[in-house]
């Protein structure tokens, strides 16, 4: 079949076209029905399927997350638990309003028992935070190494809460001064006070 063959070619008369002209009209005939098929319903339909797609893997992500911490939920609950438990027995360290002269009297007392004499034993304005207020106390006291550190323990041995800040430590006559601002913490209540 050559080209003046496909110029005498009739349409009206394709059944009788040769074989080869027929297979080339119905791969064009195809060619165009598929090519229609992908431009007018496959190619909205890809879109879509890639939205689907990434939505399913973001979905799966989430699920695998939610999946790790129900396995873990238990352990979850434990722990808060045990965090309730030890914030409760934190906050008992804590003293409340009536307790802070007790305190107050505690930490002159260690200091008395520990041979130290004070110079300076001054609470300052307290200082309200988040949950809970700072009071500050200015101490000046005169003794030995021996003593300075027999106070600190006895400190750190109180029932409540009491640091040591800001100190300084100087010699004075045949002994040392320390210089320092202790502070004891009570718990605010839900109304701050």
């Amino acid at each position: 079949m050559n080209i003046n063959d496909l110029n005498s070619l009739d349409l009206n008369e394709i059944g009788e076209w040769p074989l080869p002209a027929k297979l080339a009209v119905v791969l064009v005939v195809v060619a165009l029905v598929l090519g229609g098929v992908y431009w007018f319903v496959t190619r909205d339909q890809l879109v879509v399927l890639k939205t689907e797609e990434n939505t399913e893997v973001r979905l799966k992500s989430e699920f695998e997350a939610k999946q790790a911490k129900v396995v873990n939920l238990d352990k979850y609950e434990q722990q808060i638990e045990e965090m309730k438990q030890s914030f409760g027995a934190m906050l008992r360290q804590l003293p409340n309003k009536t307790e802070v002269a007790g305190l107050l009297v505690d930490v002159s007392q260690t200091g008395l028992g520990a041979g130290l004499e004070f110079e300076l034993f001054q609470p300052q304005s307290e200082i309200s935070r988040e949950f809970y207020a700072e009071l500050p106390i200015r101490i000046e006291v005169t003794g030995d190494y021996h003593e300075f550190g027999d106070f600190v323990s006895g400190l750190a041995a109180l029932p409540r809460i009491v640091t040591l800040h800001d100190v300084e430590i100087a010699p004075k006559g045949k002994g040392l001064a320390m210089r320092a601002t202790a502070k004891t913490y009570r718990y605010l209540d839900e109304g701050g006070k």
